[in-house]
């Protein structure tokens, strides 16, 4: 195996050329960029069947300035994994291995390579780009899909009536040195995961928020308001788990009604005319923010001021 390097200038810092094929607004583009800045040119992409299988661009040309590699639909973390090997033993220690996965190749497909990786606590870096369904084929419902929603094989008849998939606890399960959320709308809080990780050897995973404007029936200037809302609404909590069992929330969002955020999307429209089932959303997010918080007090044996803006037991 030969690699070759580009070299960036220091004024070059953007490693994903501008040509590629993301859809207007795409979130999973925008978390590439900002990883591609926190993780440097030092980096390799292993992508499954995905969004990102056509974002990159058709062979011969593709437009991440770093080496990928492009695999099967189930099997990212284990060509990650060879990878890392193959670099190990021509003493390449300083590269990181990325696998970068949609949540159809993360929850579903791929979750046997996942779980066997983690297990093994191979030493790469996870990073599965969360819009909620299998978008590159059609807009199916994956077990990211949240309660409520539209998707082509969960129409407005029957939308979706179980809750996403936990994949943070999943991960907190197979006690790896380091999980986190993260979201297009903090970057600071993305990259300085993205840089903990790196940081960290063995198996690190990332869970990033990626809206997609087609997808979720929305505008597409509105993915950056939307992913804050999503955390802002405690859908979507920013914290970190690390060993397994010890969480941190990084931030303390504003508490707001999840209607703020469902009502920017085409998507949660059987949601919002029924009252029955919107209230039924607001009580499991709540009850599941209620648990993540009681996990942070148990590992920092505290909770700060902003806690009570969002925590019904203060």
């Amino acid at each position: 195996m030969s690699w070759t390097w580009v070299e960036v200038k220091p004024n070059e810092s953007d490693l994903l050329n501008s040509g590629h094929l993301a859809c207007q607004g795409c979130g999973a583009t925008i978390a590439a960029r900002l990883a591609l800045k926190a993780l440097g040119p030092k980096t390799v992409f292993v992508i499954p069947a995905s969004c990102w299988s056509v974002i990159d661009g058709a062979w011969p040309q593709h437009a991440l300035k770093i080496p990928v590699f492009h695999t099967a639909f189930e099997t990212a973390a284990i060509a990650a994994t060879g990878i890392r090997a193959a670099l190990d033993m021509k003493g390449m220690y300083d590269v990181n291995v990325v696998a970068w996965a949609g949540d159809g190749g993360t929850f579903d497909i791929g979750l046997q390579a996942l779980s066997g990786a983690a297990e093994r606590n191979e030493n790469i870096i996870y990073v599965t780009y969360d819009n909620e369904a299998y978008m590159n084929t059609g807009i199916q419902r994956s077990s990211s899909t949240p309660i409520g929603a539209w998707t082509t094989t969960t129409p407005d008849e029957r939308p979706e009536d179980r809750p996403k998939k936990n994949m943070m606890e999943i991960l907190a399960a197979h006690r790896v040195p380091y999980a986190a959320t993260a979201s297009i709308a903090f970057p600071d809080d993305f990259v300085r995961k993205l840089k903990k990780a790196s940081q960290i050897k063995g198996f690190r995973f990332i869970h990033v928020f990626s809206p997609c404007p087609p997808g979720w029936k929305m505008a597409s200037h509105l993915s950056v308001k939307v992913a804050r809302l999503a955390v802002e609404t405690k859908i979507f909590p920013l914290y970190e788990i690390e060993d397994g069992e010890l969480y941190t929330i990084n931030y303390w969002p504003k508490g707001l009604p999840v209607e703020e955020y469902l009502k920017l999307q085409g998507r949660f429209r059987p949601v919002l005319r029924d009252p029955e089932r919107l209230a039924y959303v607001q009580r499991f997010v709540d009850h599941e923010w209620e648990k993540l918080v009681r996990k942070h007090e148990a590992t920092h044996g505290y909770l700060p001021e902003e806690a009570k803006r969002t925590t019904a037991a203060f």
